[in-house]
């Protein structure tokens, strides 16, 4: 009888170890998913500041080559 009252007792804790793990991956799922979800916003930021880069390449690029048209033409 003794025996199977240490058994019951070690699948217990056995069981609670389980579910502080579960627990535990849980929060750990959560914060990766935080992290993912920060990232993805700093990527989109990042997109939308390199279009406004790359727009602002592209005026100053036209200015120059019409400057350099104008200064050529003279």
């Amino acid at each position: 009888m003794e025996a199977i009252k240490k058994k019951m007792l070690m699948l217990k804790l056995d069981k609670e170890n389980a579910l502080d793990q579960a627990e535990q991956a849980e929060a750990d799922k959560k914060a990766a998913e935080d992290r993912s979800k920060q990232h993805e916003d700093e990527l989109l930021q990042m997109q939308k500041k390199l279009k406004g880069t790359e727009d602002e390449l592209d005026k100053y690029s036209e200015a120059l080559k019409d400057a350099q048209e104008n200064y050529s033409t003279e």
